[in-house]
């Protein structure tokens, strides 16, 4: 049983309750109806398209066996790793999969490419020969630049392997009559998994997006639907409001971030690390518009309880059985100092499945609690407008617009900044934030480590001098997840950018850039796209050694 924030914080959940429960909210979510969430025809006609979520686990049960034959197929061939290529909806499900379960034995192991850094690519390739892999190409629209790129560049080094059967190599997880269904059936690909059409993509964990993949690696799908199903016969229209378990948690979503605590501080133990990934998505992208939004923290290093300000509210995903001990003593810390604590519960890691609906469920609810629409994006298509827009100039001059930086020092080059020392321009920066404000890193670098612990230590250090809330991003994943807040949602983040050169150049097949390229217009392409909402940027630029350049920012943070 979920166990949400007691004491003063029941008063404004209670009456958050009470508007919802008046509105018959639960009743319209599972009646499909718009207007609960906006008066206005288009949004009407958005939302409308955007509601198979609720059920689509049902039906999901008449493609197991579909789903179980194909792993089946991969196992007897001796593929040993799937690839899948994909962004947003289509990559954190799968990853959280990944990272909690692992693939059982027997099963290929999988791999999520979610960037278009040349150095992780290069890395993921070299494991994933297109001898012995799948390649998974997974995407709703089907016309993704990242997972078109990511195509080109799998299917040249298949081609060169497997020749006519270079399609062999590949599968597809997309909606029907797209782009990437019809590509797929012209070239020959394995298997085209076709999903249901009226989900958006941060929905759809328990669809085909979520599900192809987890029964790739083995999992028990079965098994999953069986949690989800039992989750979502919780949440029913027919269940009390006091026993609904994501009626509560969005109505207490909500209410915090009406009462200040916007910033959604998701704790979890360790086997679930990467349910925060999914999770940050769904909620910043639902919620993160019309100047409204709650900024989901996950991953953040842990503090001491009295280092936290007053605008966080925390849920604590806690996995029986696992090594709680580090977490459950910090919350019962929290809940010393006062802080707003909700605390989910796991028997086991399957339950998974079932927290997919719940906080879907919770999104849906704390968007009418809003007064937002949680099922479009409308912001996240203007750092892609921008990346198009630079990539143009790229084919017609055959170089990126350079911008000269405000300070150099050493390798590192700083943009938006007046300042004349790296400690001054960062000083100054820092300073620009205060109470309810948030830290957004948004790191344009390989994912793996030493740079992942680098970055860590370096946001901690900012927790730590700053005491906002911290995010931490890698470019250009959260440009499918926490970009729609960023631009869309309150002005209350301090967005430091980091970039680096690439050592390695990956052409990408059919292309005149290649991936550095290409991730280098999507960072000035999110920079001018937050400088033209007003967002206060500042854009270090590491140089060649992105270690040594992280080192040198976090010894200048002083």
């Amino acid at each position: 049983m979920q166990r949400l924030p007691p004491g003063r914080w029941q008063d404004p959940v209670n009456r958050t309750l009470k508007e919802l429960l008046s509105n018959s909210a639960v009743e319209r979510v599972w009646n499909r109806d718009p207007a609960l969430w906006k008066t206005e025809p288009d949004h009407q006609r958005e939302i409308a398209q955007r509601l198979g979520w609720l059920t689509v686990a049902g039906a999901m049960r008449k493609q197991v066996g579909e789903m179980a034959a194909f792993h089946d197929e991969l196992s007897a061939a001796g593929t040993q790793n799937v690839v899948l290529c994909g962004m947003g909806g289509s990559s954190l499900c799968p990853e959280v999969l990944r990272l909690t379960f692992g693939s059982a034995p027997g099963s290929p192991r999988l791999w999520v490419l979610d960037s278009t850094d040349p150095t992780l690519i290069s890395r993921v390739a070299a494991h994933a020969v297109p001898e012995r892999s799948l390649y998974l190409i997974s995407s709703k629209s089907g016309g993704t630049i990242e997972v078109d790129s990511l195509f080109r560049f799998f299917y040249g080094r298949a081609e060169q392997k497997l020749g006519t059967k270079a399609g062999s190599a590949f599968a597809a997880v997309t909606d029907p009559g797209t782009g990437l269904d019809k590509l797929a059936r012209e070239r020959g690909f394995r298997h085209v998994f076709v999903n249901p059409p009226d989900i958006g993509g941060r929905y759809s964990a328990l669809s085909l997006f979520g599900l192809a993949p987890a029964a790739m690696m083995g999992l028990d799908v079965a098994r999953l639907l069986d949690r989800a199903e039992a989750m979502a016969k919780a949440c029913a229209a027919s269940a009390k409001p006091d026993a609904n378990p994501g009626l509560r948690l969005g109505a207490t979503l909500g209410a915090m971030a009406t009462s200040g605590r916007d910033k959604l501080t998701l704790l979890a133990s360790p086997r679930l690390s990467g349910l925060g990934l999914w999770i940050e998505q769904l909620i910043a992208e639902s919620t993160g518009k019309e100047g409204k939004g709650i900024v989901p923290v996950a991953g953040e290093p842990l503090v001491e309880p009295d280092r936290y300000g007053s605008d966080r509210f925390f849920v604590y995903s806690r996995l029986e059985g696992d090594d709680n001990e580090q977490l459950d003593h910090l919350v019962a810390g929290l809940e010393a100092a006062g802080q707003a604590v909700a605390t989910l519960p796991l028997a086991d890691p399957y339950d998974l499945a079932g927290e997919f609906f719940r906080w879907e469920f919770a999104t849906a609810i704390a968007g009418a609690a809003l007064g937002i629409d949680p099922f479009d994006q409308p912001n996240v298509q203007e750092s892609k407008d921008n990346t198009g827009r630079l990539l143009t100039v790229y084919r017609e001059k055959g170089s990126l617009p350079v911008e000269e930086p405000d300070l150099v020092d050493g390798d590192l080059k700083l943009y938006g900044t007046g300042e004349s020392s790296l400690p001054a321009a960062l000083a100054e920066f820092l300073m620009r934030g205060g109470p309810g404000d948030y830290v957004a890193v948004m790191a344009y670098l390989d994912m793996a480590e030493p740079e992942g612990r680098a970055l860590e230590a370096l946001r901690l250090r900012l927790l730590e001098q700053t005491g906002l809330a911290t995010t931490l991003g890698y470019g250009p994943r959260f440009l499918h997840s926490t970009g729609q807040l960023h631009k869309g949602g309150p002005n209350t983040g301090l967005f430091l950018q980091i970039t680096a050169g690439d050592k390695v150049k990956l052409p990408i097949p059919g292309q005149p850039y290649d991936f550095a390229t290409l991730k280098a217009a999507q960072a000035l392409g999110d920079r001018q796209a937050l400088r033209q909402h007003g967002r206060r940027v500042l854009s270090v630029d590491l140089g060649p050694d992105p270690l040594l350049g992280l080192a040198h920012l976090a010894e200048a943070l002083g």
